[in-house]
């Protein structure tokens, strides 16, 4: 299965709406990423791979954190992220960091690396198990693997009720149903534990663990932001993007019925937090 149609949606719309959310999805998931990387902390002076770098936010604190006789790459499929992840880094005067352009299910990621981290980043390809037999090929014997994903869709509100909104209003057309660009199998398509474990074992993984994390993300600055985040991120945003212009036209119905759904996110600092559940998942590649 080609990849081309993920990695021109990841190249040019959603690297538009990401962009347009940085803050968001930087301050947002800081707390995921730092409880991920305080439970498990590459040595100082090791060899990162970060799969699926995003914004380069995580392999700049893996950096920091190794010290300067380590490494960290960050590997993504979209060159505008890469590029955007090298002039942060040359901002920041991170010198350890290094970024590279490469579809993980099948380009040579390099290596051997000690480690190989991914914040969100394995949720999205077409053939998982291929890329996890080929972040697995590119680590030490001994190697770990620790990945961040979402687990079910009832455990994290903050997506979930607005997908479920969306729905009852627009109609859904499925990818297979479309020539549009999208995202990849979604978010969720790696909440199932048994299934994670089942294709990590299949490529070659052992001692694999999963470790549950809730805590509250920020979605918005205030009520507008919050919903243009729901529209235009995750899976409610795809359900009218994918709807084409019957989706366009019930954009405003959609907007005055998420005022409810996202209000009820609203704290006291003027903020909007809501609920979210990740799985924390470690796997080793064999000595």
């Amino acid at each position: 299965m080609s990849n081309d149609i993920v990695i021109e949606a990841w190249n040019t719309i959603l690297f538009e709406k990401f962009s347009r959310f940085k803050y968001l999805f930087i301050e947002g998931y800081a707390s995921i990423s730092e409880e991920a990387l305080k439970r498990h902390c590459p040595p100082i002076g090791s060899r990162v791979l970060d799969v699926g770098c995003g914004f380069g936010d995580c392999t700049m604190e893996i950096a920091k954190s190794i010290g300067e006789d380590g490494t960290a790459t960050g590997v993504d499929c979209a060159s505008n992220f890469i590029a955007e992840c090298e002039q942060s880094a040359a901002d920041d005067g991170i010198k350890n960091a290094h970024f590279f352009v490469a579809d993980v299910e099948v380009d040579d990621l390099g290596g051997p690396y000690d480690e190989a981290f991914a914040r969100f980043g394995t949720m999205f390809f077409n053939m998982p198990s291929l890329a996890m037999k080929n972040v697995r090929s590119a680590l030490r014997p001994g190697g770990k693997f620790t990945q961040v994903v979402w687990r079910k869709r009832e455990a994290n509100p903050w997506l979930h009720d607005a997908e479920l909104c969306v729905q009852g209003i627009v109609p859904v057309v499925s990818h297979d149903d479309t020539d549009a660009v999208h995202c990849g199998p979604g978010p969720f398509s790696m909440a199932g534990a048994d299934m994670v474990s089942d294709m990590l074992k299949a490529t070659g993984f052992e001692k694999i663990q999963f470790e549950r994390f809730d805590t509250d993300i920020c979605i918005g600055r205030n009520i507008e932001e919050a919903i243009q985040f729901a529209l235009e991120i995750g899976p409610a945003g795809e359900i009218i993007r994918l709807a084409g212009e019957e989706g366009e036209r019930l954009k405003g119905e959609v907007i005055v019925a998420l005022e409810d759904v996202i209000g009820k996110f609203e704290k006291e600092d003027g903020l909007f937090w809501a609920p979210s559940s990740a799985w924390l998942i470690t796997a080793y590649n064999p000595e």
